[in-house]
This record gives C-alpha cells, sequence and structure tokens, in this order.
C-alpha cells in the first residue's frame, strides 16, 4: 500500500515537470516566432531627408527649416504648424490659391509673439498671435465643418488689400482645443481616428527629388519641388520609389503610407510668381501618371505624384536624416 501511494506521489510530480518543461517550451519557440518576425521586419535604407517644409496658411508659401517637430497632425517648427491659418471669404468658405493664385506668395511666419504677413509690394503686417478676444468663426474646408479664431481686422485689411476684387476676406487660425476635421471624411482610405486641420486630407505629403526630375525630364520648363507643396522630400532614391514604401522609419519619427496624392489644377500655379498657366505640369502628369483601373474609385483622373502618410510615433524630424523602409 505504501508502495503504491509513493508511485502516484511520484507521477503526479513528475506530470508538473513535465507541464513546467513543456510551458517553458512554448515560451521559449513564441520568443523565437517573435525574434523572426521582428528580423523580418529589419528596417533598409531608402533615402535622405533633403528638405523639410512648412505651409502654415494653406497655400501660402513654404517654409523650409532643417529640424521640425512631427505630431499626429503634421509638422511643427517653433510656434507655426503646417497648415493652421486660412483665408476664409465673409460666408466661412476657404481661399485657396485654386481661387487666388498670388497666395502661393503669401508668407505667414511668427517672431517674438508676433505674426508676420509678406507678400510683394506689400508691407508687412505684424500682429498678436494670440488673440483670444477675437471671435471664433464657423469655417468649411471641402464641405467639411471647422473653426478658426479670427486673426483680426489689420490681417482681413491687408488681405483685402494684396487679393483684390473688392472682396472681403479674413484669416483664421487653428487652435489645439478646436475640433479638427476627421481625414476619413475626405478620403474613405483613412482610418477615423486621424484627424487634421486645413490640409485637404493628410498630415505629412512625402516626395522624392527622383520624381520631381524624372517629370523635369518630360517638361519644357523645369519645375521646383516646391510646386508640389510636399512636407519631407527625399533624395538618395529612384523615382516613384516613394509608392512602394509602406511603413517608414526617419529618426524617431514612424511613418505609415495611406494613399497616393491625386493632383489637381494648384500645380499649375508658379510658386515664384503667383501665375496660374492651368496647364503644366498637370498635363504632362496626366499623360504618365494615372492610377491603376481598379482603384479609378478613389482617383478618378488625378494624376499621382507624391505620398500621403500619416504618423505612427511622433518624433523629432531632421534635413539628413536617414530614411528607413520598415518590413519584409
Amino acid at each position: 500500500m505504501d508502495f503504491e501511494k509513493l508511485s502516484i506521489t511520484a507521477l503526479a510530480q513528475n506530470k508538473k515537470l513535465y507541464l513546467l518543461v513543456g510551458g517553458t517550451g512554448a515560451a521559449v519557440i513564441c520568443f523565437g516566432l517573435a525574434c523572426r518576425f521582428l528580423r523580418n521586419r529589419e528596417k533598409v535604407r531608402v533615402g535622405v531627408v533633403s528638405q523639410l517644409l512648412i505651409h502654415p496658411l494653406k497655400s501660402g508659401k513654404g517654409i523650409s527649416v532643417a529640424l521640425a517637430e512631427c505630431h499626429k497632425m503634421g509638422l511643427k517648427h517653433g510656434e507655426l504648424r503646417d497648415r493652421h491659418w486660412l483665408v476664409i471669404t465673409e460666408d466661412g468658405h476657404m481661399v485657396t490659391g485654386r481661387q487666388q493664385p498670388r497666395l502661393v506668395l503669401v508668407s505667414l511666419t511668427c517672431d517674438s509673439g508676433r505674426l508676420c504677413l509678406n507678400g510683394p509690394d506689400m508691407e508687412e503686417l505684424q500682429i498678436p498671435l494670440q488673440q483670444l478676444h477675437n471671435p471664433v468663426i464657423d469655417c468649411r474646408v471641402f464641405g467639411t465643418d471647422i473653426q478658426g479664431r479670427d486673426c483680426g481686422g489689420e490681417a482681413a485689411r491687408w488681405l483685402a488689400r494684396y487679393l483684390g476684387g473688392g472682396i472681403a476676406y479674413r484669416l483664421v487660425h487653428f487652435e489645439p482645443h478646436m475640433e479638427p476635421r476627421r481625414s476619413a471624411e475626405q478620403e474613405k482610405l483613412f482610418s477615423q481616428d486621424e484627424k487634421v486641420a486645413y490640409p485637404d486630407v493628410g498630415p505629412v505629403m512625402l516626395l522624392s527629388e527622383a520624381s520631381v526630375g524624372d517629370l523635369n525630364g518630360k517638361l519644357e520648363k523645369d519645375v521646383t519641388v516646391e510646386r508640389f507643396r510636399p512636407n519631407i522630400v527625399i533624395s538618395d532614391c529612384n523615382a516613384f520609389e516613394e509608392d512602394s514604401w509602406k511603413e517608414l522609419l526617419i529618426g524617431d519619427v514612424r511613418l505609415q503610407r495611406v494613399m497616393s496624392c491625386g493632383r489637381c489644377i494648384l500645380t499649375t500655379v508658379d510658386p515664384e510668381t503667383g501665375i496660374i498657366s492651368r496647364k503644366e505640369p498637370l498635363d504632362t502628369l496626366k499623360g504618365y501618371r494615372q492610377c491603376k483601373p481598379s482603384e479609378a474609385a478613389i482617383y478618378s483622373k488625378s494624376p499621382l505624384f507624391g505620398q500621403f502618410f500619416t504618423v505612427k510615433k511622433t518624433g523629432i524630424l531632421q534635413v539628413g536624416d536617414v530614411v528607413y523602409r520598415i518590413g519584409r
């Protein structure tokens, strides 16, 4: 009887040992699979950041910076956030370079807590950056509602003189406490949690120098990268290589591709003169940068040039940063 009890006890202890060994083995296997997955997602160098561009005023002049904070809603440098200021009509509808091409020549900067507006043949206007006593205006950007803090009468009069035509305009500023637009309301490929202020659709647009060079090889007159208003410009890669980048690591910033950028009449506005041709480079792009037939419901007949990314991990971007593609 004692021998039988001893046998049962030994068997129970061995069963616990087998379970322990089995569990440890399973953990080792899981760890090995995780390591293999991470190895398969190793980063591959695909280029270098050659320019960082912030456009504080929608359709306004881009500002080239050496360093920028990359937030969920786009790039930021000092007090300036990308596309956080907007020109509107008196009834709140947005005004862009499509309607007023000379808007691309307007520079909006910030100096010691003051907002500075500059344009050709115009005297610089300086107004307080924060004007919390001013009213908040309901605005419309591509058919969606959003608010903006009115920047005051001086800015309105400056815009009226500059743009002319006897039309009244207002300058508004998107503030952090305001409700942003959802990118998915404009393009369904974006997730519901992606938000922007006044950009067309996405928080970050990326384009390579090589793609612009490829286009210039087909044009009678070269265009610059500023014509396409990107945020991040990449060098040291092949033309249109950015079309295949699904996930990028730049410094400690991680970006996720969502869709291509379908181009419109704004690309025919010369950023140096503010003159709209309504022809090039859009006509040439239409000849060789159309989407696949399966994507026609997304892009229609808009030629594709540049890529929209969302920010999966925020951080600092610098000119000269190596760009890594993440994935298998």
